[in-house]
């Protein structure tokens, strides 16, 4: 079994329940206790702001706030770099805790051994 999740996020309220399914299984998973790495990737790097996942609303899906708190009580969030810039998102705008990094970062935590990546 893994030892670590890292979950990208690639939808945003466009595609809701590709972005719901991700944002639940890396709650699950850190309520399992695997360690979990969730990147926010395209739409999804709004959901990196303070009050922006409250927006989200999915029928009979857990709200994305609380999912969000799930995940970061045991692993990381994290906001791709490119993404932010291109939304003109800075470390400044991000919840506490949430950071904001690149693909270097990305490859590095998937090529560890004993990793699991999926790509909603």
């Amino acid at each position: 079994m893994a030892k670590k999740l890292v979950i990208k996020v690639t939808a945003g309220l466009e595609e809701p329940e590709r972005c719901s399914q991700a944002f639940t299984v890396a709650a699950v998973a850190a309520a399992s206790g695997v360690e979990i790495s969730l990147w926010l990737t395209g739409e999804s790097a709004w959901f990196g702001l303070p009050g922006r996942a409250a927006e989200f609303a999915l029928p009979h899906a857990a709200p994305l706030p609380e999912l969000i708190e799930a995940v970061m009580s045991a692993g990381t969030v994290t906001v791709c770099t490119q993404c932010a810039a291109r939304r003109d998102i800075t470390g400044d705008d991000v919840i506490e805790g949430v950071r904001i990094a690149g693909a270097q970062v990305f490859v590095s935590e998937i090529m560890a051994d004993g990793v699991q990546a999926l790509v909603y």
